[in-house]
């Protein structure tokens, strides 16, 4: 995969010819951009102690957002223009380590459409914020891209491309920052009630319906293989693993509402008949249900 012939159109912020044409870029932006956005841009370019990577990133942060607050059209071609070449490279590189064949342009031109769709996004508090975003988008897409190529389904996904970072509001305040972190603490406090509840009728069940939940739900058995490692045929292992769902579903829902569990373990199947077996299974209305949600 060659990135070597990068697109001709990238404007490359090193030297000083190259700041020379960045400021001829930025005085056509005048008519288009808040003034006060373009003399923070103008100065930025101005400022000495800033070369290659470092002016790049801060250019490109103003002009984010100068397109988020205007989305003017040439203010996101000179983006597109500071930032193609790098970024083309960070798209050959992640479909090289997923071992795609894709076109990395094709994938860039994703990646600068999705910059285009969603500028509101986009939160310039610091000086390399567009190239933290504009990298995270480019993994989002190339992940996207390679899962509509038929490469995403159960494949694996290197534990450090799982973002662990929040999506960035630009209108966020503290008011809703705290009301969000108050409603991820509730979520998290009525799930952990949750998960309490259903071990504790789940130690209520019977030990055939203990064993028949563990193999099924947590060790993925198939019910045949279930139902012969129990011992017991197929349709039985369908009907005992539907009961004990029912029963911790039934009790978690009356304690809910207030009321006591009632969750009774099933008796011993030794101990019945197979006629009263047969008698029981018949007396269901739904003998072949199977679900694996509760």
């Amino acid at each position: 995969m060659q990135t070597a012939d990068t697109l001709d159109t990238g404007l490359s912020p090193g030297g000083e010819i190259a700041r020379t044409r960045l400021r001829g870029r930025i005085e056509d932006l005048r008519e288009e951009v808040d003034l006060r956005e373009w003399k923070i841009l103008a100065t930025l370019v101005e400022d000495r102690a800033r070369e290659g990577e470092a002016l790049r990133d801060a250019a490109s942060t103003r002009l984010m957002e100068m397109f988020r607050l205007k989305t003017g059209r040439a203010t996101f071609g000179l983006l597109y223009e500071l930032n193609c070449q790098h970024l083309l490279v960070q798209v050959a590189g992640r479909l090289r380590r997923y071992s795609s064949k894709a076109d990395p342009r094709d994938v860039l031109q994703e990646v600068f459409f999705n910059i285009y769709r969603y500028p509101h996004r986009f939160n310039a508090e610091r000086e390399d914020a567009f190239r933290v975003w504009s990298a995270m988008i480019v993994r989002n897409t190339v992940l996207k891209h390679l899962r509509s190529a038929g490469r995403g389904g159960r494949s694996e996904v290197p534990f450090e491309d799982l973002s662990e970072q929040p999506e960035v509001r630009g209108n966020s305040s503290p008011l809703s920052g705290a009301i969000e972190r108050e409603s991820r603490g509730e979520c998290t406090r009525v799930y952990l009630t949750y998960l309490h509840l259903y071990l504790k009728f789940y130690r209520m069940l019977s030990e055939r319906e203990r064993a028949a939940l563990q193999m099924v739900e947590v060790q993925d058995f198939s019910y045949r293989q279930a139902a012969d490692e129990l011992g017991i045929k197929l349709e039985n292992l369908k009907m005992v693993i539907f009961r004990a769902r029912r029963k911790i579903h039934r009790a978690m829902r009356r304690v809910f509402d207030g009321m006591s569990p009632d969750c009774r373990p099933a008796r011993d199947p030794r101990s019945a008949g197979v006629d009263h077996d047969r008698s029981a299974d018949r007396s269901q209305d739904s003998p072949e249900v199977d679900t694996h949600g509760i």
